[in-house]
């Protein structure tokens, strides 16, 4: 047995370097931004009043982009929205996760933005849409028994939903059901803004607010649709729904300048798809393509990024970025490490550009969604909408917006070079698809499918409750609520 002075020493020694231990952490905290990510769920590329909308006004997106990065080549992680939210949280494209679709599950083996910088001190939360648990139909709240709420990725706070809500929401607290009255994007920015305010000074928060607007169905208020008058009532309502988003955007702007937080908080602002058809004035001005195509339409999307202290010169850049870069780049300016180096990650750090402008990008920008593939390379878009019959399409995205220019019989050699290394990674895709990626070496066979929520026994002891819900009312009417 040790004697007692030998003891005292040893916890001496130990009260030292843990101080200084803490104290290291204390001083890489002090330096590592807040983090707010904030999605919109269809809204189109054109839709913002830096565009000039003839229809929409746009003042807080506006002042972002006046006021940080505005990318005029933001792409999502795929057409549709579950896809991209999973390749925001792990950096990855959308198949390798196993999120092929809307409403398919972000496998519990994949590691996500939330889980690193929790583990790294951070304060994390997640506001709103989810849609990564596997379940479709109208968003409803998430149940605490649910394999894969938000809280078993690394969210520690969570106030979320299903999927696609409106107004007068329904919306669960870490597996408490409460109901709000209002608009929905104000609702999650104001518990946003609750959360900022009870952690900022404590640690660096996190946090994801992933809207429901401007999604069918379209429920905005009336006032929010006065200047709409002209329009067809599914175009008054989505731009009523885009009028109360910005407003919810310029309540979080106000409330990180009344917490003094407003310079050292990076907000990242997009869309999670591209625009929707049938809106006038168009969703997506003179792109080819919504929603559901990999054409420009359905995948380049408004994008901001806000963060006076990293971005010291605000400007416009034509640098094409992707929602895949946004793992690497927190990386990267927080310090830290992915936890397994080895896994694919589809992105790059955008950090470089926060202090110049880039006139190359070295990796190319991935698609692939349901047989469909596309590459971007620089200004360069090689597509296919069928890879299995092998035909491809070129366009030149600097002098050919609309792609109604194919060029892929004038330049084949350029086809070719830039279809090798898309096989490529589609191959690498393949393995991660099987779960090559894994430490297992293959999927965990316990990974649910995609379902409706009706389909769960755990929601019907609410559908009696639900059934004259205006948002759950049709889906409802088909399900026997006995």
């Amino acid at each position: 047995m040790q004697p007692r002075s030998f003891h005292l020493t040893l916890m001496g020694y130990l009260s030292v370097a843990l101080t200084h231990v803490a104290f290291v952490a204390t001083a890489c905290a002090a330096t590592r931004p807040h983090i707010i990510l904030v999605m919109a769920d269809d809204q189109g590329w054109a839709q913002t009043g830096y565009y000039n909308h003839p229809a929409l006004k746009t003042p807080a997106l506006d002042a972002m982009a006046a006021e940080g990065l505005r990318f005029d080549r933001f792409y999502a992680g795929a057409p549709v929205c579950s896809p991209t939210r999973a390749s925001v949280l792990t950096g990855r494209a959308n198949d390798r996760t196993g999120v092929e679709s809307h409403g398919y599950p972000l496998r519990r083996q994949e590691i996500t933005l939330a889980q690193i910088l929790a583990d790294a001190g951070y304060q994390t939360a997640h506001f709103g849409k989810w849609h990564l648990n596997g379940l479709r139909g109208p968003g409803v709240p998430i149940l605490l028994s649910d394999t894969h709420h938000p809280g078993e990725f690394g969210f520690q706070t969570w106030l979320s939903v299903t999927n696609f809500f409106d107004r007068d929401p329904i919306l669960s607290r870490q597996g408490t059901f409460e109901e709000f009255h209002g608009d929905s994007s104000e609702i999650v920015v104001d518990q946003a803004i609750d959360f900022l305010a009870a952690h900022y000074e404590r640690a660096p928060t996190f946090t994801v607010i992933w809207f429901g607007t401007p999604h069918n169905p379209f429920k905005a208020s009336a006032e929010d649709m006065a200047s709409f008058g002209d329009l067809d009532e599914d175009s008054r309502n989505h731009y009523g729904e885009l009028v109360a988003m910005d407003r919810s955007l310029g309540n979080l702007m106000s409330a990180l300048n009344q917490l003094r937080i407003a310079d050292s908080t990076m907000v990242w602002f997009c869309s999670d798809n591209g625009g929707l058809p049938k809106i006038e004035p168009s969703s997506v001005g003179k792109l080819r393509g919504n929603k559901g195509t990999i054409f420009e339409g359905g995948l380049r999307v408004p994008g901001i990024i806000r963060w006076p202290a990293g971005i010291k010169q605000p400007r416009v850049t034509a640098f094409p970025a992707s929602v895949l870069d946004m793992l690497p780049t927190i990386l990267d300016l927080t310090g830290l490490s992915h936890p397994d180096p080895d896994r694919p990650l589809d992105g790059i750090s955008l950090r470089p550009l926060f202090e110049r402008e880039l006139d190359h990008r070295d990796k190319p920008i991935p698609f692939r969604y349901r047989g469909r593939i596309a590459w971007i390379d620089n200004d360069m878009k090689l597509l296919s909408n069928d890879l299995n019959k092998g035909s491809f399409e070129l366009y030149d995205l600097a002098n050919d917006l609309d792609e109604s220019n194919d060029l892929a019989a004038e330049m084949p050699e350029l086809v070719n070079k830039m279809r090798e290394p898309m096989l490529r990674w589609n191959a690498s895709v393949e393995a991660s698809v099987q779960g090559k990626d894994y430490p297992e070496g293959q999927v965990d066979p316990k990974e649910p499918t995609p379902r409706f929520w009706t389909e769960v026994d755990a929601y019907r002891p609410y559908f009696d409750d639900w059934k004259e819900r205006w948002e759950y009312r049709s889906r409802l009417s088909k399900v026997p609520t006995k």
